[in-house]
C-alpha cells in the first residue's frame, strides 16, 4: 500500500440553479486574456444537451480517456506511441473553433461614434479572432435551459446511449421521449484532476504532470511545445490550447488558493453552496488496476475500493511512512467529500467508463421527483411515495446512470433513495412528528446517519463544506522562490542569488508582488495568506494590522 493524497471535489446538482456565477469568476481570474477568449476551466450545461464542446462525450469520434486492449491492458484510445509520434505534427482529433465557439464581441463605436440620423446605429458582431464581422451561431452556453428541446435531446450522446441500453419495451421508450421533453438539471464542469489522467499520458513532451502532494493536473508553460496531444487525450475536453502562447492551458484547481487553505474560485463564489472540497486518501498501487476493471459497470465500485479510510490506524500509519502529512491526515478524517463519496456513498463519479478515475464527482438532482409528486396531489416528501417515484422519474435512471455509473442504474437509484430518505426522515424531525425509524432503515443507515448527511448537504458552514490543508510555509517560499532564475532566497547583503530588497515599482495592480520579476512571473504566497486572513476575518477591526 502506498498512500497519496488528492484534493477532490464534490457538487450537489440538487443546489445547482444555472447561475453561471463560478464560470464568469473563473474566466475574469484565469482565461481574461488574449488567446484564451473561448476557454471555460469552469463551465456549466444544462442536461439534455450537447455540452461544451460540442458532443464531448462522443469518444467514438474524439478519441479521448483509456480503454484495454486485448490483453486487457489499458492503453490510450488515441492510440499508442507510434500513432502518437506518426501524428504529431499534424493531430486529426480535435475539436475545432467551431465545435467549441468562436468568440465576439460587439462594434460599440457604431452606437457611441454614429451621426444623428433617420436610421438607428447596430452593434454588430464582430470575431475576437479575426476582428471581421461574423454571425453568431454557437457558444459555450448555447443551449442554457434548453434541455427539453428536440435538438438537445437528440444531440446528446447520453440520451443515445440510454436509449441503446433499452430493452425492446417500445411503452418504455415512448414514456422516456414523452418526459425527455420537460426535464432538465444543471451539470457544472471543470478539470477533474483523474487519478489516471489520460492527458499527462498523452502529453509527448512531459509538460503536463500531476503533483504527488495534491493530486492538482497542470501544464508546465516552459516544457509545453503545443502538439496539443493532451487535448486529443482528455476525454472530459478540459485540456484547451491557446493559440496566442501555442500552449496548453487548463484548469489549475486554483492552487494558489488551496495551499494557504481557501477554496477554488468557483467555490467561493458559488451562489447555491453547492461545491465542497477536501482531501481524499488513496492507495496509489491500486490505480492502474481499478482503471483496468474489465467491465465498465464495476469501474465506480472499483474506484471506490482505492480510496482509504483516513480514520484506520493503519492507514494513517502508512501515510506518515509515505509522507503525507500530519495535517493532511486530518483534513482526510474531516473531509466532507470522503463523507460523500465512501461514507454516505450519495456522490458518484463523471463518466467512469473513461477509465481515467475522476476526482470531481456529483450528487445527483432528486428535486424533480419530488415537484412531480406535489403537482400530483400527493406529499412529495413522504417517504412511500419518494421510494415509490424513484423509477419513474422525471430525470430518467437510465440518462443519470449513463452519466455517473457507466450505465449501471443501481448505484443511482441507491443514491437517490438515501437522499429521499434523508428528506422524509428529517422532515418528520424538523415537524416534531415521531421518528420513523424504519425510514433510514431501508436504505442501509442509521439515524444520525442521516442527521450528518443533512447537516452536511443542508446546513454545513464555511469551514465544514471547504476542509483544505494549508501549504507548509517552507514549501511555499521554496515554490515562490523557485520562479525566479538562480534566486536561492538568501537575504543577506550580496549573497548568491540576492533579489532586488523591494520589486520594481509598478509591478502589477493587486500588489507590489502581483505583477512580474524580469519578465517572470511570480506567484506570491503572503498575498493569499493576506486575502484569507481580510475575507475570513468577522469586521475590519478583527483584521492584521498589516493589511489595512
Amino acid at each position: 500500500m502506498r498512500v497519496l493524497a488528492q484534493i477532490a471535489m464534490v457538487m450537489n446538482l440538487d443546489k445547482c440553479i444555472g447561475c453561471h456565477t463560478c464560470s464568469v469568476t473563473c474566466k475574469q481570474t484565469w482565461t481574461n486574456r488574449s488567446g484564451m477568449e473561448y476557454v471555460w476551466f469552469n463551465n456549466v450545461e444544462t442536461r439534455p444537451g450537447q455540452g461544451y464542446p460540442r458532443r464531448y462525450e462522443d469518444q467514438e469520434k474524439w478519441r479521448g480517456g483509456w480503454e484495454l486492449n486485448r490483453r486487457g491492458a489499458l492503453k490510450l484510445k488515441s492510440g499508442g506511441r507510434f500513432r502518437s509520434l506518426a501524428t504529431i505534427f499534424s493531430n486529426p482529433v480535435l475539436p475545432g473553433i467551431k465545435d467549441y465557439y468562436e468568440p465576439w464581441t460587439y462594434e460599440y463605436k457604431n452606437l457611441t461614434d454614429a451621426p444623428l440620423g433617420d436610421d438607428y446605429p447596430v452593434a454588430e458582431p464582430r470575431s475576437l479572432l479575426t476582428g471581421k464581422p461574423m454571425k453568431i451561431e454557437w457558444s459555450s452556453n448555447w443551449d442554457d435551459n434548453l434541455g427539453g428541446g428536440p435538438a438537445g435531446v437528440e444531440a446528446d450522446p447520453m440520451v443515445a446511449k440510454a436509449q441503446a441500453r433499452e430493452t425492446a419495451d417500445r411503452a418504455a421508450v415512448q414514456v422516456k421521449a414523452a418526459f425527455e421533453q420537460t426535464f432538465m438539471f444543471y451539470l457544472p464542469r471543470i478539470c477533474e484532476h483523474c487519478l489516471n489522467p489520460a492527458c499527462v499520458a498523452s502529453c509527448p513532451s512531459g509538460a503536463m504532470y500531476k503533483r504527488t502532494e495534491d493530486g492538482i493536473v497542470l501544464v508546465d508553460q516552459d516544457r509545453c511545445r503545443g502538439w496539443r496531444k493532451c487535448v486529443t487525450g482528455c476525454p472530459y475536453k478540459k485540456v484547451y490550447f491557446n493559440h496566442r502562447t501555442g500552449k496548453a492551458e487548463k484548469c489549475t484547481l486554483c492552487y494558489p488558493r488551496l495551499e494557504v487553505g481557501l477554496p477554488t474560485v468557483c467555490s467561493e463564489t458559488c451562489v447555491g453552496r453547492l461545491r465542497y472540497l477536501g482531501v481524499v486518501l488513496y492507495d496509489a498501487d491500486k490505480v492502474t488496476r481499478a482503471a483496468a476493471t474489465p467491465d465498465e459497470k464495476d469501474l465506480y465500485e472499483a474506484q471506490l475500493g482505492v480510496f482509504l479510510d483516513p480514520a484506520d490506524p493503519e492507514v494513517r500509519r502508512a501515510a506518515e511512512r509515505d509522507g503525507v502529512p500530519y495535517d493532511w491526515i486530518e483534513a482526510a478524517r474531516g473531509s466532507p467529500v470522503y463523507a460523500l463519496i465512501s461514507t454516505y456513498r450519495v456522490a458518484l463519479p463523471l463518466h467512469p467508463e473513461y477509465r481515467t478515475l475522476p476526482m470531481v464527482w456529483y450528487v445527483p438532482p432528486l428535486s424533480p421527483v419530488v415537484e412531480a409528486l406535489t403537482g400530483t396531489g400527493h406529499d412529495g416528501e413522504d417517504a412511500g411515495n419518494l421510494f415509490g417515484a424513484i423509477d419513474t422519474l422525471r430525470i430518467p435512471l437510465e440518462y443519470l446512470a449513463e452519466l455517473f455509473t457507466a450505465g449501471d442504474v443501481g448505484p443511482v437509484r441507491a443514491a437517490l433513495e438515501r437522499l429521499a430518505a434523508m428528506r422524509s426522515y428529517m422532515r418528520g424531525v424538523n415537524l416534531g412528528d415521531p421518528a420513523d425509524r424504519s425510514v433510514p432503515a431501508r436504505v442501509g443507515m442509521t439515524p444520525d446517519g442521516i442527521e450528518d448527511m443533512y447537516r452536511l448537504l443542508a446546513l454545513a458552514k464555511y469551514e465544514e463544506r471547504y476542509v483544505i490543508p494549508t501549504a507548509a510555509l517552507g514549501d511555499a517560499r521554496r515554490l515562490e522562490e523557485s520562479a525566479v532564475p538562480d534566486g536561492c532566497g538568501l537575504d543577506a547583503p550580496g549573497g548568491p542569488g540576492m533579489l532586488p530588497p523591494e520589486p520594481p515599482p509598478g509591478a502589477g495592480p493587486f500588489g507590489d508582488d502581483s505583477g512580474t520579476y524580469e519578465g517572470l512571473p511570480l506567484v506570491t504566497i503572503e498575498n493569499f495568506h493576506a486575502s484569507r486572513r481580510r475575507q475570513t476575518a468577522d469586521d475590519i477591526a478583527a483584521r492584521p494590522e498589516e493589511d489595512l
